[in-house]
């Protein structure tokens, strides 16, 4: 009989099926299930009871629900929320903490831009730099150009330091595209308003660190370069005088910290709520206050609370705040504070109110530029309640706008050297000592407890009791290294965490952050992208390039 491969692959089959049958597999004990895990088909969907699947299903049919519009130019107004030091473990832990000061666990918790749609990753290294500073991260998200550390609005053909490489490497940012279209343009800050990330919006600096006059080289000075604080106050002369024939009205919001960058050094120029014997440091006896205000009659200045609650926003149309001497306060800290400050909440409600008066749209910045801080003082406590505060900005943001309409963007700059480590239990406080799920509290092999939080570097630990003001560490002695914490209150706002290497402020770091969105353009939000890439999501959202285009002609 001759054989055709049909009655070989036939013939192989059969035997296959013989050896398998066979006593000696024992194949019965092997493929049926043991009687516990047995299931009928009814069994099967037996999940669905679980409120994590549920969850997990209404998410689902959700995203399978929504409608993306990618239409170019679909954005009337763009927001861009900067968390200045916002990495993973800071936004999870935030988390937490916001919720168990609620009243929870804190890990079933939501921040207000974690229900946002679209998500993804950024790299935040600058062109010359793996872990990178705000100056090159910020210029980066805001002009879709990385650059080096330290410079700001320029490429990187700059050389730090060196006012004369400057010129041919400006780069034109998204607020002042947006400027140039019409739109009202705003920024805000709990930093110095002239600190790198607000900076980056409307200066070209060849060093951040260029914030007035006094803090630049002679030769710079000498030849006439601006410092950051004029550029800010001249934006409109400034941005005119680089295009013939363009006519803007200028920055209308600029809420902040950072007066003593506008002030003369002189005590009679002093604030009411001045902390140093002389506030300003401007050495060359400008009153730049002064100036926007002649500059803008119409416009209105503040420098407490009172003054920022009084303006009416239906009616405002230029306002400049400048509510600290130097940074404003921690959020945890602003009751301390002098004359009064607004939270980043309510500065991000008033600018919106302000700004979307005008028909043609807006862009604003918001930087929660003190979460930065509180890491770098090695204060868990301070960063995370700042962090919170910037989740309640993106809320009244999302409340007092449309998704059909305005596109928000919420992301950081770079990390910290912040860690979540340790194998607490659910519901552990976040700010604790590290306590298992056998309800005993972890002990390390030195035989001490320690803390779920902690950092690679810094000053380390502290144990300042109920200060809320997380720079008090900066006047006490380095203490990095292991300590005992048995009877120490971690949760404590004083209290700084623990840190390995010994350093006089804690670094950043150099992992991915997060990026958030939601409204037109948001769905192009995905995945790990180039942190310049971001600007390129607004731009294509508003059309800025085409709308200022359009406005020149």
């Amino acid at each position: 009989m001759k054989l055709t491969t049909q009655s070989l692959l036939a013939l192989a089959i059969t035997a296959a099926l013989a050896g398998c049958n066979s006593s000696d597999n024992d194949s019965d004990s092997a493929t049926v299930a043991p009687e516990p895990f047995r299931a009928s088909k009814a069994d099967i969907a037996t999940n669905s009871g679980n409120p994590y699947y549920q969850e997990g299903e209404a998410r689902v049919t959700a995203a399978k629900d929504r409608v993306a519009n990618n239409r170019r130019g679909a954005a009337k107004n763009v927001i861009l929320f900067v968390g200045d030091g916002m990495g993973i473990s800071t936004v999870t832990a935030a988390r937490i903490l916001d919720g168990q000061i609620k009243g929870g666990m804190g890990e079933e918790n939501s921040l207000s831009f974690d229900a946002f749609p679209y998500s993804g990753l950024v790299k935040t290294y600058n062109v010359d730099a793996q872990t990178p500073d705000s100056a090159g991260t910020m210029t980066a998200l805001i002009s879709g150009v990385k650059t080096d550390m330290g410079v700001i609005g320029v490429d990187e053909d700059i050389r730090r330091g060196d006012y004369t490489s400057i010129a041919g490497n400006e780069l034109m940012s998204a607020v002042e595209m947006a400027e140039i279209a019409g739109m009202s343009t705003g920024v805000v800050s709990t930093a110095r308003i002239t600190h790198a990330t607000p900076a980056a919006t409307y200066a070209k600096s060849a060093d951040r660190n260029w914030e007035d006059v006094s803090d630049m080289p002679a030769e710079a000075v000498s030849a006439g370069f601006p410092d950051i604080a004029d550029q800010l106050v001249k934006f409109e002369q400034y941005l005119e005088g680089r295009i013939d024939g363009l006519d803007v009205d200028g920055l209308d919001v600029v809420l902040g910290g950072g007066r003593r960058h506008f002030l003369p050094k002189d005590a009679a120029y002093n604030s009411a709520d001045a902390r140093s014997s002389v506030e300003g440091d401007r050495s060359d006896g400008r009153n730049l206050v002064a100036e926007w205000q002649a500059q803008y009659p119409q416009g209105t200045y503040v420098m407490d609370k009172a003054g920022f609650d009084a303006i009416d926003p239906a009616t405002a149309t230029k306002v400049f705040g400048l509510f600290n001497e130097s940074h404003m306060q921690y959020e945890a800290d602003r009751g301390n504070d002098i004359a009064g400050e607004p939270s980043l909440a309510e500065m991000t409600a008033k600018a919106i109110d302000i700004l979307d008066n005008n028909d043609q749209g807006y862009f604003l910045v918001v930087e929660a530029g003190r979460i930065d801080h509180g890491h770098h003082a090695g204060s868990a406590y301070g960063a995370l309640t700042d962090t919170i505060e910037m989740s309640e900005a993106v809320a009244r943001a999302a409340e007092l706008t449309s998704d059909d309409d305005t596109l928000i963007l919420v992301t950081a700059d770079h990390s910290h050297v912040f860690t979540i480590a340790g194998y607490p239990k659910r519901g552990n406080p976040i700010l604790g000592k590290v306590v298992g799920v056998n309800g005993e509290e972890a002990k390390a092999t030195d035989g001490l407890p320690y803390t779920t939080l902690g950092y690679t570097n810094g000053r380390g630990f502290q144990d300042l009791g109920g200060e809320t003001d997380a720079d008090t560490s900066y006047g006490q002695p380095n203490n990095a290294g292991r300590h005992d914490l048995t009877e120490v209150d971690t949760t404590a706002p004083g209290y700084h965490q623990e840190a390995l290497v010994p350093l006089s402020s804690e670094t950043h770091a150099a992992e991915d952050v997060g990026v958030y969105a939601r409204g037109p353009g948001a769905q192009l939000v995905t995945g790990t992208n180039e942190q310049s890439y971001l600007f390129h999501v607004m731009e294509h959202a508003a059309d800025l390039m085409g709308r200022a285009e359009q406005a020149l002609k």
